[in-house]
C-alpha cells in the first residue's frame, strides 16, 4: 500500500505542475483594441490611434497640399486600417508607419477618376476593351477641356449656334448639325487620386493632352520662302486639318505664311471620338460622259469631238456623319436634276494603216484614248462629293480620293481606257478593280460592292464597271479611287486623283 501512496502522490504532483509547463495558466496579459495597418495585404504593425496616423499623414504631406492647391491628404488606397482587439501589446508609432508605407505606396488626394472607353471595340476573351483613366482636382476642368476638343473639330461658330438653339433654317442650300456627341462611353465619379498620377488642375492641360494623346511639346517648324500650308503638312506626314488644329491662328490652307515664321506639327491622336451628323443641301455640277464612236472611213489616230460635253447641274440633299472632323459617312436623302447633262461624242478612226506596223488597237480601244493629263479624266462615280482626300491621316499616309453620297450599288465608271489588271476581294480593299491605262498609269476602285468586269478585259473611258460599296475596311458606303504612276503596290507610287481633274 505504501507503495501506490507514493505513486499516487506523484502523479499528483505532475498533473498540477503540468499547467504551468504547458502555459495554461491564467494570461498575465489583458486583451486591447487596436488597428492593425496593413499595406498591400500585409501587416505592417499596430497603431493606437487611426486618427491619429491620419492626421500625420496630413501634417507631414504639407509639399503635396501646396502642390495641387488641396487642404487635406489622406492614406493610400490600398492601406487598410482594421479594428482588432489583440493580446499583441508591441505597439508602432504612427511615424514609424508613415516611414513605411511613404516608400511603397503613394498617399492620395480627393478629386473625380474618369474612365472613357472605347465602344468601337468589340469584349474577347483574348482582347479587352481599350480604357484610359484621367484624374482631375475639379470635374468643371474636364467639361471645359472636353469642349475644347469638341471645337478643334467643330467651328466655333457652328458649334455655339448648335448649343444654343440658334441654328438657321436651310432655305435653299446650307447646313444644319442635327446632333453632336462624344461616341466613347465616358464615366465621372469623386474619389481619391494617388499622388504619383498625372493629376490634370487646369483645362489647357487637359486639353492638350485630349487632343494630342500627350502634353509634351509638340515639335516647330520654321516656315521658309515658298511654303504652303498644304505642302509643309504632307512633307511632315499630317493633313491640312491637322495643321489646322494645331495652329488655330490659321483660317484655312490658303491663308499666308511668311519666311520665318514657326508652326506647329502636331500629330493629332484624340482620347475619344466626337461624332458630328449634319443635314447637308447643295449644288453639284453632274459630270457628263464621254462616248466614243469609230468611224472606219477614217485612219487611226484621228479623233475629232462632234459633240461637246457639257456638265450638268443637281441639287443634292445628304446626311453627313464626321467623326473627329474627318468624313466617314454621306448618305443620299435626295438629288434634284437642275440641268441635264450633255453627253460629248468623240469620233475616232477605226481603219488600219497600210503601212503593216502597229495599228495602236486593242479590241477597239486605241492607246490614244489614254491621256494622263489635267481635264481629260472620267469621273469615276455618278455624284462628286469628296468626303476624304489624298493625304496624310494621323501620320499615315491615304492613298487616295474617297467619293461619297452616290448611294450603294451606284455606278462606278472606268476614268480611262484600259486593261484589267485586278479584279478581286481583298480584306482591306474590299471588292476591288485595278486598271492599267498603258501610258504609265493606273487607276484603282475599292470597297465596291459588286466588279462588272475581270482580269484581261478591255475597258473603254466611261464604262461602267461596278457598283459603290461598303466592302473591307470602310467605315461607309464610299468609293475609294486612287490614281497611281507604277504599278500599285508594287514599285509605282500614288499621286493626288483631284490634280487630274
Amino acid at each position: 500500500m505504501g507503495n501506490k501512496t507514493i505513486k499516487l502522490t506523484t502523479i499528483l504532483l505532475i498533473l498540477c505542475i503540468l499547467p504551468l509547463t504547458l502555459g495554461l495558466s491564467r494570461p498575465t496579459k489583458t486583451p486591447r483594441t487596436l488597428y492593425h495597418i496593413y499595406l498591400k495585404g500585409k501587416s505592417i504593425g499596430l497603431i493606437n490611434s487611426k486618427k491619429e496616423l491620419e492626421e500625420y499623414i496630413d501634417k507631414k504631406q504639407k509639399e503635396t497640399k501646396e502642390k495641387y492647391g488641396v487642404d487635406k491628404v489622406y492614406a493610400p488606397d490600398d492601406l487598410d486600417i482594421v479594428k482588432e482587439t489583440t493580446y499583441n501589446h508591441k505597439i508602432s508609432s504612427v511615424k514609424t508607419i508613415y516611414n513605411k508605407i511613404k516608400n511603397i505606396s503613394p498617399f492620395t488626394i480627393n478629386g473625380y477618376i474618369i474612365t472613357i472607353k472605347d465602344t468601337n471595340q468589340k469584349k474577347s476573351k483574348k482582347k479587352k476593351v481599350k480604357k484610359q483613366v484621367i484624374y482631375v482636382l475639379d470635374k468643371k476642368v474636364f467639361e471645359e477641356s472636353v469642349d475644347n476638343t469638341v471645337k478643334s473639330f467643330v467651328s466655333k461658330e457652328d458649334y455655339d449656334a448648335y448649343k444654343n438653339n440658334k441654328q438657321k433654317e436651310i432655305k435653299d442650300i446650307g447646313k444644319k448639325i442635327e446632333k453632336i456627341y462624344i461616341k466613347n462611353k465616358i464615366t465621372i465619379k469623386k474619389g481619391n487620386i494617388p499622388v504619383n498620377k498625372t493629376i490634370y488642375k487646369d483645362k489647357e492641360a487637359l486639353s492638350k493632352y485630349l487632343l494630342f494623346g500627350t502634353t509634351k511639346e509638340q515639335s516647330k517648324y520654321k516656315v521658309k520662302a515658298g511654303d504652303t500650308i498644304s505642302d509643309i503638312a504632307f512633307n511632315n506626314k499630317i493633313s491640312t486639318e491637322e495643321f489646322l488644329i494645331a495652329n488655330p491662328n490659321f483660317t484655312d490652307e490658303n491663308s499666308l505664311l511668311y519666311d520665318g515664321q514657326e508652326v506647329t506639327l502636331g500629330i493629332i491622336k484624340p482620347q475619344f471620338s466626337v461624332v458630328e451628323e449634319d443635314h447637308k443641301v447643295f449644288r453639284e455640277e453632274k459630270n457628263y460622259q464621254t462616248e466614243t464612236r469609230y468611224d472606219e472611213s477614217k485612219d487611226v489616230g484621228y479623233s475629232e469631238i462632234t459633240q461637246k460635253g457639257v456638265k450638268g447641274e443637281n441639287k443634292v440633299t445628304q446626311k453627313v456623319q464626321k467623326v473627329n472632323g474627318e468624313t466617314v459617312n454621306v448618305v443620299p436623302v435626295n438629288t434634284e436634276v437642275i440641268k441635264e447633262p450633255v453627253t460629248e461624242i468623240i469620233v475616232r478612226g477605226g481603219k488600219q494603216s497600210n503601212n503593216g506596223g502597229d495599228s495602236g488597237t486593242y479590241n477597239g480601244a486605241g492607246y490614244g484614248d489614254v491621256i494622263a493629263t489635267k481635264g481629260q479624266w472620267g469621273w469615276p462615280a455618278s455624284c462628286s462629293t469628296v468626303s476624304s482626300g489624298f493625304g496624310y491621316r494621323w501620320g499615315v499616309l491615304h492613298d487616295g480620293t474617297d467619293i461619297a453620297g452616290c448611294g450603294f450599288g451606284s455606278n462606278i465608271f472606268a476614268a480611262q481606257s484600259g486593261t484589267v489588271i485586278q479584279s478581286e476581294l481583298k480584306a482591306v480593299n474590299g471588292q476591288y478593280i485595278t486598271i492599267d491605262h498603258h501610258n504609265g498609269f493606273y487607276t484603282m476602285y475599292a470597297h465596291l460592292c459588286t466588279r462588272y468586269v475581270s482580269v484581261g478585259q478591255n475597258v473603254d473611258k466611261g464604262q461602267v464597271i461596278g457598283g459603290m460599296g461598303q466592302t473591307g475596311a470602310a467605315t461607309g458606303v464610299h468609293l475609294h479611287f486612287a490614281i497611281w504612276q507604277g504599278y500599285p503596290y508594287r514599285g509605282g507610287h500614288a499621286l493626288n486623283a483631284m490634280q487630274f481633274y
